[in-house]
């Protein structure tokens, strides 16, 4: 394997899937979070720990996307010498000339943008979590709206990695 594909691997695989394992921990700890089924032990255990679960899945987000952004990102977009004959060291220029142009024109392009809102939601997430924990355990409609932002971020964390998971397929870093 070359750098740039374990670098590719890092932030797919290691950041990324790590992220969507976490989802998984803190979606279940913010549907159990409810006041009346807890006792004051285990509510403040149980806010300490989605706290905290909130926060790494902020953090691992922030890391994939930056990663992705600036340290795998260019190589993808690196401009070929007019002398090559052969654009296979070139993703994104191998994608547009081939007969799949809709690979960077639709897939990347989307997953540029989409990436981005992944850690901004569950940077949200995270903060509502921490600053209204208690009130989070015994307002049903405040606990909806977490995990209508978390459910969000998932889907496009599950778009993004999908889209890149094909445009690599489809064009590797090599």
């Amino acid at each position: 394997m070359s750098s740039r594909e374990i670098w590719t691997l890092v932030h797919g695989l290691v950041f990324g899937g790590g992220f969507l394992l976490l989802f998984s921990a803190g979606f279940q700890s913010l549907i159990n979070l409810r006041a009346e089924h807890l006792s004051e032990t285990g509510l403040r255990i149980q806010l300490r720990t989605l706290g905290a679960v909130a926060w790494i899945m902020a953090a691992t987000a922030w890391v994939t996307v930056i990663l992705g952004t600036y340290w795998v990102y260019p190589w993808y977009r690196a401009v070929p010498p007019k002398t090559l004959s052969s654009l296979q060291e070139y993703p994104k220029y191998f994608l547009t000339q081939s007969h799949h142009p809709g690979w960077h024109t639709f897939g990347m392009e989307w997953k540029e943008h989409i990436a981005w809102l992944v850690p901004i939601l569950l940077t949200a997430s995270a903060f509502l979590v921490t600053r209204f924990g208690r009130l989070l355990a015994a307002d049903a409609r405040l606990r909806r709206m977490v995990l209508f932002l978390f459910s969000v971020a998932f889907f496009g964390a599950v778009v993004a990695g999908t889209l890149g998971a094909l445009i690599n397929k489809a064009a590797p870093l090599r």
